[in-house]
């Protein structure tokens, strides 16, 4: 197996793959690589922070878009197994295809595409193939952590009897869509995706810090995707925080990890008991 080092050359010994690359990569140990996503009129902005150091590989990109590198130097691999030196700041047409690259310097990389949508699930199924390998490494995570949170999920059906509403009632007021709107445009460093605790959860792709400031979980008395998919957990990440005008905003309570190498970080998950106070229900022992 080809080792890491092989992409600091001026040119392959033997050509390698991006595939390759990736499916040894997957047996290593991830390093951070925290993503921020951006909203605004038409256009959707991913940006990620790469150390230096380390090989990525993205994901095979399905159509050409604009990149714009800020700053760093990473040294590209081409497929006949040459490389191509990208140093920022710089701005060119990305081609469509899986790539990889080792960096040599701190690199600061904005992906940008033309697009009215805001979820970030269906704007990677759209823009981006993501290979079995690396689908397969997922779903064995996710199946090895799901046995992880079963307390979790046992709480919540405490919670329920505490509170005196169905598993049926809870399901339709969780499903409910007059009430739910998109993230208005912005910058976030969150995203849904499958959950090992319950169906789709809300997962950190950057770091965040105790008391730092997550996403709106509720504006003007709709919930946005978080208000929606956040998940409970018995000892949560997060907590809902009401504002003077009704909105709520999430909160980091424990240091909470972003993305290492394409993973998505840790699931965001507050008490839902707190947030049905917040919503002015009490539970029967305050009755």
């Amino acid at each position: 197996m080809r080792t890491l080092a092989t992409l600091s050359s001026t040119k392959l010994v033997a050509p390698v793959t991006a595939y390759e690359l990736q499916e040894y990569l997957l047996t290593k140990p991830q390093v951070e690589a925290p993503v921020i996503h951006s909203f605004g009129p038409g256009i959707y902005i991913r940006e990620v922070t790469l150390k230096a150091g380390t090989v990525a590989v993205g994901h095979h990109q399905n159509f050409e878009h604009q990149n714009i590198v800020l700053n760093g130097h990473v040294r590209m691999l081409r497929d006949d197994g040459t490389t191509l030196d990208v140093v920022g700041p710089t701005m060119f047409v990305g081609k469509p295809g899986k790539k990889a690259g080792y960096v040599i310097k701190d690199t600061v990389w904005l992906n940008i595409y033309s697009t009215e949508e805001r979820d970030i699930e269906k704007l990677e199924a759209h823009f981006l193939t993501k290979d079995p390998t690396w689908i397969d490494s997922q779903a064995r995570k996710r199946a090895a952590d799901s046995f992880i949170h079963n307390a979790d999920r046992e709480d919540y059906e405490t919670l329920l009897i505490e509170f005196n509403i169905s598993k049926e009632q809870a399901r339709r007021e969780a499903e409910y869509e007059m009430d739910q709107i998109p993230f208005p445009m912005g910058s976030y460093c969150v995203k849904l995706g499958d959950s090992p605790i319950e169906g789709k959860g809300l997962f950190a792709t950057a770091n965040f810090q105790v008391g730092g400031y997550i996403c709106p979980g509720r504006l003007d008395w709709k919930r946005t995707p978080a208000g929606r998919f956040t998940n409970h957990s018995k000892s949560p990440n997060a907590e809902p925080v009401l504002e003077e005008n009704g909105d709520i905003h999430f909160v980091a309570i424990k240091p909470i990890a972003g993305c290492r190498g394409g993973s998505d970080g840790e699931e965001i998950t507050i008490d839902y008991r707190k947030a049905l106070i917040l919503n002015n229900r009490k539970p029967l022992c305050l009755v």
